[in-house]
């Protein structure tokens, strides 16, 4: 004898879900945490973006197909120095302590995405693909994101434009999803102050099991494990001992080492193909271009003799980390447009190209704003002394603000003139 099929035993019957921590309150917690915290998370993501200039054509864009998504796109300001450091440190640190709290949320609504029928009405079926679009969205988009923050970028294709068109899709699905079910959030939550228990619900067990913790314990859980990677995270953009509590940043508890380069370094000189025998002094020369093939050819002892400047900048990188500031001396970049033909307020945009072999931003541009700022140098030296082979003797841009990879290392080459406007 065959046995009973028990219907019960699938996902998509309601019985088949028996936590009793799921329901209303527990969602709607979760989910306004999550509106403030992906809202962030969403601004502080088109922030960075903008940060690259992608407006500089060819270069830096590197979504030539964003169209109308580019609207918001306006020169990145140098002002102040900081300000890459502290929109890309948010960005960063507050994904990954999302990642419980969204873990969680995910758990708590995974009964809808089995229910049937698939659309009971006209906004039921909105809802449904707007879960479907914010379930997908959101997954790819931390995924790539930890992925691309650990070092570990494993998908096809660039991760910019991937993160970029993600996050557009995912956060039209989450807009749709808070104005369908916004309204709903704000009774639960209203009904869970006034102590009022739901007495029934999609999310709520219709057969629940025997509780192993209470609500209060699963927050507490979702709570600490954020907690838990905010500490292991945050300090990746600190110097000092509190870097030696970033345990989940490839670029946080290593000591980066001592003496006046001893900060933090991305990619090295033998990492990015950096020969020796390439930047020394016999060899070694930058090329400076200006108007009507206006030409210098500098010598590193060459630019010693020229007039030099400090700024005190930090290095911020897209990963999430940075450094405090360092002290950097070198030729202004506003200096070196004069030089070949600019007046120096009337510095246009540069593109810069490196030495390095391997690795993407081999060459970089930057707006006229950057160039002109007083701050922005042709870095030499740092901390007193001789940049290092990891920081990019012989010669380094250093410009307030820039996320880390527009601060080009081994500079070979800076050519003046107009790259192009901001595009939207």
């Amino acid at each position: 004898m065959s046995p009973k099929f028990d219907p019960d035993a699938l996902p998509t019957s309601p019985a088949f879900w028996r936590s009793p921590l799921r329901g209303p309150w527990f969602t709607s917690a979760l989910g306004v945490v999550l509106l403030f915290g992906i809202t962030v998370l969403f601004v502080t993501g088109l922030l960075s973006y903008a940060a690259y200039n992608p407006g500089l054509s060819p270069v830096n864009d590197k979504t030539p197909d964003k169209g109308l998504l580019g609207f918001y796109l306006f020169a990145w300001p140098t002002r102040p120095s900081w300000l890459y450091r502290l929109t890309q440190g948010v960005h960063v640190t507050l994904g990954i302590t999302l990642v419980p709290v969204l873990l969680a949320k995910l758990w708590s609504v995974v009964p809808k995405l089995f229910a049937l029928p698939p659309a009971r009405s006209i906004a039921h079926a909105l809802e449904r693909i707007s879960l479907l679009l914010l379930v997908g969205g959101v997954l790819f988009e931390f995924v790539t994101g930890v992925l691309n923050v650990q070092l570990e970028y494993v998908f096809p294709g660039s991760f910019y434009p991937l993160h970029f068109y993600g996050a557009w899709v995912f956060f039209g699905a989450f807009a749709v999803h808070v104005v369908l079910r916004g309204p709903a959030a704000v009774r639960n939550l209203r009904d869970m102050r006034s102590g009022r228990q739901p007495e029934s619900g999609d999310l709520v067990a219709v057969r629940p099991a025997a509780p192993t913790m209470s609500r209060r314990g699963a927050f507490a859980v979702v709570g600490g494990a954020s907690a838990l990677l905010f500490g292991t995270t945050v300090g990746r953009g600190f110097d000092g001992p509190l870097r030696r509590t970033a345990l989940l940043a490839p670029h946080g508890w290593a000591e980066p080492g001592s003496g006046p380069g001893g900060f933090q370094v991305n990619k090295t000189a033998a990492a990015r193909g950096i020969a020796a025998d390439e930047v020394g002094e016999d060899a070694w020369r930058l090329v400076v271009t200006g108007p009507g093939g206006r030409r210098a050819r500098l010598s590193r002892d060459e630019l010693l003799q020229l007039p030099l400047h400090s700024a005190a900048l930090p290095i911020a990188c897209v990963e999430g980390w940075s450094t405090g500031d360092q002290l950097w001396r070198g030729v202004r970049l506003r200096d070196l447009a004069e030089l070949v033909g600019y007046a120096a307020d009337e510095a246009p945009d540069a593109l810069v190209e490196s030495l390095q072999r391997r690795g993407a931003f081999r060459r970089a541009a930057l707006r006229a704003n950057q160039i002109r700022d007083p701050r922005s140098l042709l870095a030499l030296e740092v901390n007193g002394a001789a940049l290092t082979a990891d920081h990019g003797y012989p010669a380094r841009i250093i410009v307030p603000a820039a996320p880390g990879v527009l601060n080009t290392k081994w500079v070979a080459r800076i050519e003046f003139g107009d790259l192009g406007k901001v595009a939207g």
